[in-house]
């Protein structure tokens, strides 16, 4: 299996980008393309843009990467309730490449975490309902909340009931995965 994991936010100390390759840890053994999506820093979408220069080669590159993958992992930060704004970026402009939904038909496991005690959910609850509606198949989501309290970086996750909830996640997504594998063969 093929697995596309990143942070959507684009600080070096991320505590999502902590939290995404806590959550890889427990896929050894399969092809990961963990990306920075400080890689992807692109100029802002607009329709202008677009028409005059075209689709920045940036955004069909990080395309290509998720028609590579079976599964994507994504640690949404949360900025102001919602996507950060160079996750958002990316995303309009990917979605804006000709006959192609943005997340082309991929399953996704969400996860997200914040210093406050709703731990993103705000921004998975927004992505839950709206990647469906761009090709991605959300099989779980997960919000570590007080991220200082409950993750330590040696440890991961340090809260007993939240490390539990994020494990039988975890074994969900890869069941989802494996029944689509099964079935193909």
């Amino acid at each position: 299996m093929t697995i596309l994991a990143f942070s959507s936010s684009g600080s070096s100390k991320s505590i999502n980008r902590q939290l995404v390759a806590e959550v890889l840890t427990h896929f050894q053994g399969h092809d990961i393309d963990f990306v920075n999506l400080l890689d992807y820093d692109m100029t802002i979408y607009n329709k202008d843009k677009e028409l005059d220069q075209g689709i920045p080669g940036k955004a069909m590159e990080f395309a290509t990467r998720i028609d590579r993958a079976d599964l994507i992992i994504i640690s949404m930060a949360e900025h102001n309730g919602a996507y950060t704004a160079l996750f958002k970026n990316l995303f309009d402009w990917v979605s804006r490449i000709p006959g192609r939904k943005a997340f082309a038909d991929k399953k996704m496991f969400l996860l997200g975490t914040s210093p406050g005690a709703l731990g993103a959910s705000n921004v998975l609850g927004i992505a839950a309902a709206r990647f469906p509606r761009n090709g991605g198949h959300v099989l779980e989501t997960f919000s570590l909340p007080s991220f200082e309290e409950n993750f330590k970086p040696e440890e991961g996750i340090t809260d007993p009931a939240k490390r539990g909830e994020l494990l039988e996640k975890i074994d969900k997504v890869k069941a989802s995965i494996n029944k689509v594998k099964a079935s193909i063969i």
